[in-house]
């Protein structure tokens, strides 16, 4: 036996090859003359591994690292929206805000040349409220810094970023519920708004459109009873209510009408503004707010200090720094332009 040689896919001996007049000079074969008979051979061509058996490659080498970063969404922040926006007062300084609450007053009398009788006056109070500060600290070392940019990570500018969303999520927080303890109130539990209503005929989930309806009109003629008729249906309004109790204004009636087509022909200057505050321990609450009597607005959200970024304290590997922030909670002035439904 010959060589053995494979072109284009067949096999051919040497000595064959030779017959049909087909000579390679210096062709050589590398199997033993006295074992080139066997085909055992040809069943070892991979001999015993001295290293562990594997086909393949590191895991990493096959590894996509997206360079898009995603974020944890968290609820939206609506309470500086519902009243209209949110002001600074005083600075991280000041401790305490009055201010003051002015009656008009006075009678007639039957007119005479000489009658005296007949007076008005002014009567004022003082009503008081508290701030309060609240910090939280940023801090990173040098190598968890260095790891991070590996992965391509600004750790420290994620830091930042999540020190002004925990203040800002707190303020929001102090907006509707206020720091108890404190003469700072919130939207939702200021002492002087008016006891709830409740709805007239069960949950808004198990009702249709119309009724869901006419429990809105209930809360648009307890707002006119409370404000004496100070407000009709053209007065700018907030309706404030849960996501989940939104999406039942979307149910129609029998003429294919939804409850928003009917308040928004009704009360053409109503917003309605979702929030998941609104979800409380005690139920689906609803508000009607009327955002202003005479010119006077009816509520306020504000702050003494919105973000306060103390400096970076240096340590032996490692950097930290506070932030604080300071709150007044929401402050109602016009407690009797928020009407409520609680349980819907």
């Amino acid at each position: 036996m010959g060589v053995m040689l494979s072109l284009n896919g067949k096999t051919f001996d040497s000595g064959e090859l030779e017959a049909r007049g087909i000579f390679i000079p210096g062709l050589q074969g590398f199997i033993e003359p006295g074992v080139k008979h066997s085909y055992k051979l040809a069943q070892d061509a991979q001999p015993t591994l001295i290293t562990t058996s594997n086909a393949g490659i590191p895991a990493y080498m096959t590894n996509y690292v997206d360079p898009k970063v995603i974020e944890v969404l968290v609820t939206p922040m609506k309470a500086a929206e519902i009243v209209g926006g949110e002001i600074r007062k005083g600075n991280w300084t000041t401790t305490t805000e009055q201010f003051s609450v002015v009656e008009s007053v006075g009678e007639v009398s039957t007119y005479g040349d000489f009658n005296e009788n007949g007076t008005v006056g002014t009567n004022i109070n003082w009503v008081y409220r508290d701030s309060y500060l609240f910090q939280t600290f940023t801090q990173w070392g040098e190598l968890e810094l260095e790891r991070a940019g590996e992965a391509r990570i600004d750790l420290a500018a994620r830091l930042q970023i999540a020190s002004a969303l925990v203040l800002n999520k707190f303020q929001n927080k102090s907006y509707f519920f206020g720091i108890s303890g404190l003469r700072n109130y919130g939207l939702l539990n200021d002492p002087s708004l008016f006891s709830p209503i409740s709805p007239a005929a069960g949950t808004w989930a198990t009702l249709d459109a119309a009724a869901i309806y006419t429990d809105i009109q209930r809360l648009y003629k307890q707002l006119i009873v409370q404000t004496k008729g100070l407000i009709e249906a053209s007065t700018p309004m907030t309706l404030a209510l849960s996501p989940t109790s939104e999406t039942n204004l979307t149910k129609t009636n029998i003429y294919n009408v939804n409850v928003y087509d009917q308040l928004k022909k009704n009360f053409p200057n109503m917003r309605i503004i979702s929030a998941v505050e609104y979800a409380t321990d005690s139920g689906e609450l609803v508000q009607l707010i009327a955002n202003a009597i005479d010119g006077q607005e009816t509520a306020e959200v504000a702050f003494n200090e919105k973000m306060r970024a103390h400096p970076v304290g240096v340590g032996a590997s490692n950097y930290k720094q506070k932030k604080t922030g300071g709150t007044w909670g929401c402050v109602i002035k016009q407690p009797t332009a928020i009407a409520q439904l609680l349980g819907v």
